[in-house]
């Protein structure tokens, strides 16, 4: 009843929100606060499996995708102080109606932990998603702002930080997110428990690969521009096949469990 209840309420704080997603218009914003922390009680009660029957840390394709989203708005939030986030406000509330509604349809399945250290590891790779889409968003503000520069246009939102700040902005949300993803393969592979060479871990890998060739692009050959948010965009996506991906097809096409 609690996870029904929290996830109706950030849905309809969600939907208001992208209702009222207009330039300077505020008064959504109470409501996007509230669905906001609605969906982070929801994903606690949900991905905990609190007071859910068989016990146990759930986990499937639509709770990460609502938690990468929790993430999102817990940065924009902070920043659209600072910075007019508002022609985005619409996108990322919709986006985050429909994940948390598909994460009360397909709520995922109890994984028993094999080791102590696998709860860790998993929460630890959810984390990253949400790490790395902030990355992507700050890529797609930084490319706005270019734009803005390159082909002004009158009565359109000028995105408020300087270009080398969301620069610098990006590629430390690309770092965080590849130690947190580090960290999270290291207790996968040495914790203890088997190692299987299927899917997740193929595209994990080659998400991580990518990810860390991207920064060593940076700091030894200077990469940026066009470059940099083609690398970043494809190991970001190669990082939500290993997981999303995966876990759509099992669940929703194939219909089989863990």
């Amino acid at each position: 009843m609690w996870l029904t209840g929290s996830s109706a309420i950030a849905v309809l704080g969600f939907l208001l929100a992208a209702w009222g997603a207009r330039p300077h218009d505020e008064k959504w914003m109470p409501a996007l606060w509230v669905a906001w922390v609605a969906q982070g009680v929801a994903l606690v009660l949900d991905i905990g499996g609190v007071g859910q029957f068989p016990a146990g840390a759930r986990f499937g394709f639509a709770p990460a995708l609502s938690l990468m989203f929790w993430i999102l708005w817990a940065v924009v939030l902070l920043e659209s102080r600072f910075v007019p986030l508002h022609f985005m406000r619409r996108a990322l509330a919709l986006g985050s109606a429909v994940a948390v509604g598909l994460a009360v349809v397909f709520p995922g399945q109890v994984h028993p932990a094999p080791t102590p250290w696998a709860p860790l590891h998993w929460v630890l790779g959810l984390v990253s998603y949400g790490i790395l889409a902030t990355a992507v968003l700050h890529s797609i503000l930084l490319s706005r702002a270019e734009r803005q520069m390159r082909h002004p246009v009158a009565g359109a939102p000028v995105v408020g930080l300087p270009l080398l700040r969301l620069e610098r902005l990006t590629f430390q949300f690309v770092g965080a997110g590849v130690a947190t993803l580090t960290v999270a393969l290291a207790l996968g592979g040495f914790s203890g428990a088997v190692w299987r060479w299927d899917h997740k871990t193929v595209f994990s890998l080659l998400a991580w690969t990518v990810l860390v060739g991207l920064l060593a692009g940076r700091h030894w050959l200077g990469w940026r521009g066009g470059k940099a948010k083609r690398w970043l965009y494809a190991g970001t996506g190669l990082l939500l096949m290993a997981y999303v991906g995966t876990r759509f097809v099992l669940e929703v096409l194939l219909r089989r469990g863990a």
